[in-house]
């Protein structure tokens, strides 16, 4: 299997803090590779030895069959970046921008006019294409900064919290944008601290935490390291969630989870008897719920269990 994004042993230190302490990943043709991991966990660090803008201390990493180190010039004729933020020039109108990345590629005049205008037909921005950038709305502009990625239709495709900042529309909008690049069989590098994005677009998922990846594997199979079910109550009174985190954590498998008024536990063998059981267990202990069920982890679930932390929780280390 070819693999057009590979990384063994990426280790990056500034001062006395591991942006990156041995992060292995590999992404083959035609698949997303989501990594995934909390503010600081090192994710754009990676992102930008692998793009040429920074030099690992140590490892070796290949993109579209080049050494980032050696060969970065050849690097980036092969990739499309879209970074955190939107890497347009506000002044300019959408189309004028696209044409300007274009003639920077090479383009002639008219072939870049032409490749700007379809892809602002693509991207859904066609009635904004002669309008000032800073016009537009967050997603518009991610939308457009994507399009800048694809101007000379790069084999391989890196997208660093390509949805950070955007409101939920625009958030799906553009996961659609990048569902639709992805089902040509274009190889994506995607990090992501949103959970969600990470099981819908990636085929396969690395969580990284303080610079060193923790978990691999499909999004069913590191959900499947949680238990294959969830008991959730949520009580009415926020004085019987002890009470209540006890009575679940007879049927759990360790690990309940409680936060204000609700309490989840991962679950084994059969859901709905053990569902039956708590409830149940509550009426009997007089403990009014507002909500009781069964639900499949997800990969907060996951995550939390492996970092004890959510995907928001700030680090100490900055991104660099």
């Amino acid at each position: 299997m070819t693999h057009m994004i590979q990384a063994t042993g990426l280790v990056k230190t500034y001062k006395e803090v591991n942006a990156l302490d041995g992060l292995d990943l590999c992404v083959p043709q035609g698949s997303v590779l989501g990594l995934l991991g909390p503010n600081g966990a090192g994710k754009t660090t990676a992102v930008r030895i692998l793009t040429t803008l920074l030099k690992a201390n140590s490892g070796q990493a290949t993109v579209a069959g080049f050494d980032v180190l050696k060969q970065p010039d050849e690097v980036r004729k092969n990739i499309g970046l879209s970074g955190q933020f939107a890497a347009v020039d506000e002044y300019l109108t959408g189309f004028e921008n696209l044409r300007m990345v274009a003639r920077l590629y090479g383009m002639n005049v008219r072939d870049a006019s032409a490749r700007a205008r379809e892809l602002l037909e693509r991207f859904g921005l066609n009635d904004a294409a002669d309008r000032p950038s800073k016009t537009y709305s967050g997603g518009m502009r991610r939308r457009l900064d994507l399009a800048g990625a694809l101007v000379a239709n790069p084999p391989v495709l890196v997208l660093d919290e390509p949805t950070t900042g955007l409101d939920p529309g625009s958030r799906q909008q553009m996961w659609d944008v990048i569902e639709g690049l992805v089902a040509n069989g274009t190889p994506l590098l995607l990090t992501t601290q949103y959970l969600e994005e990470a099981d819908l677009l990636a085929d396969n998922i690395i969580v990284i935490n303080h610079g060193r990846a923790i978990a691999e594997g499909t999004a069913d199979q590191l959900k499947s390291r949680t238990g294959g079910q969830r008991i959730d109550v949520l009580t009415e009174h926020l004085e019987d969630t002890a009470r209540t985190a006890a009575l679940v954590d007879q049927v759990s498998l360790g690990n309940v989870k409680v936060k204000g008024r609700s309490v989840s536990a991962a679950i084994s063998g059969d859901g709905a008897s053990h569902l039956v059981r708590v409830g149940q267990s509550l009426i009997d202990a007089g403990i009014p719920v507002l909500d009781l069920g069964l639900r499949r982890p997800t990969l907060d679930d996951v995550f939390l269990a492996l970092t004890g932390r959510d995907t928001t929780d700030a680090s100490t280390e900055d991104e660099a």
